[in-house]
């Protein structure tokens, strides 16, 4: 049986993704693991390091967006590549939110709601970048992690998905990163995000990442803004800077605001649409 079903690609520095339109709920049900993989596969599919779907929160009975409800209209169901549910992608939710914009008549100039797994987000549309609260950060002290023989201290840092965050010399320590780096599996069960860190001057970093349930990725929102909370905690720094972190599909900026929450601001581009023709 062959059917077939629209969707749109689109990226936020090169942090790339799949977006379904499903805003009845009617299209997708419960968006099973393999069509998500396949979707993602970037040889015999469409290709991208998740699947966005687009759902109003009035028609879907996750948990999560059903507590939504009465703040944000959309929900944003994230999973990643390998078709596994994740709470929050960063760069995902923005995306997110320009697809709303450009196709479904959301208002740019007030700022948008949109219910995720980690909370209701808020994000504001500037001319070519989006911002988004990604909410306060929850630091849980240092763990380790390591790539081969070789090991890091790192600081776990959650942003409603957990992060292990290690600082080295260089960024080709970290390897090929095609498999997850080693961690504490008591401390992370449901796996971990790690990004390896480097300075590149004074609140300006530049990082690579491993994505649960997606490898190594060109950019990781809610990695980046991890990686500034673990450094503005070693730099001593005063809340309400900016740091500037640079990730291999381009650059981020992320602001740990006076009243202890979390903004990201970066692009998001939606770059082409079709429809997917699955059998």
């Amino acid at each position: 049986m062959t059917s077939a079903f629209g969707f749109l690609k689109g990226h936020g520095t090169e942090n790339d993704f799949v977006l379904l339109p499903d805003a009845d709920g009617s299209v997708h049900g419960d968006l099973a693991p393999d069509v998500v993989a396949r979707l993602c596969d970037r040889r015999a599919g469409i290709g991208g390091d998740g699947v966005l779907r687009a759902i109003r929160t009035a028609a879907y009975d996750d948990p999560a967006a059903v507590a939504a409800r009465s703040e944000a209209e959309w929900f944003m169901d994230y999973r990643n590549s390998d078709g596994s549910v994740s709470e929050m992608c960063g760069n995902g939710v923005r995306v997110f939110g320009r697809y709303l914009v450009e196709h479904e008549g959301v208002d740019p100039h007030r700022p948008l709601k949109v219910g995720t797994r980690a909370g209701t987000r808020t994000l504001t549309f500037g001319r070519d970048l989006v911002s988004v609260d990604m909410g306060q950060p929850v630091v849980h002290g240092e763990t380790k992690v390591s790539v081969g023989e070789r090991s890091w201290p790192a600081l776990h840092v959650s942003m409603g998905n957990p992060h292990a965050v290690a600082f080295v010399d260089d960024l080709t320590d970290a390897g090929h990163l095609l498999d997850p780096p080693g961690h504490d599996a008591e401390e992370f069960p449901d796996g971990v995000n790690v990004e390896f860190v480097v300075r590149r001057g004074r609140r300006h970093v530049a990082m690579r990442v491993h994505e649960r349930g997606s490898g190594e990725t060109r950019s990781c929102g809610t990695g980046a803004c991890a990686v500034m909370v673990a450094a503005a905690l070693a730099d001593g720094t005063a809340p309400g800077k900016r740091y500037r972190v640079d990730v291999p599909g381009g650059r981020l900026e992320v602001t740990w605001t006076e009243q202890g929450r979390v903004e990201l601001t970066g692009p998001a581009v939606l770059v082409a649409r079709g429809e997917w023709i699955a059998k």
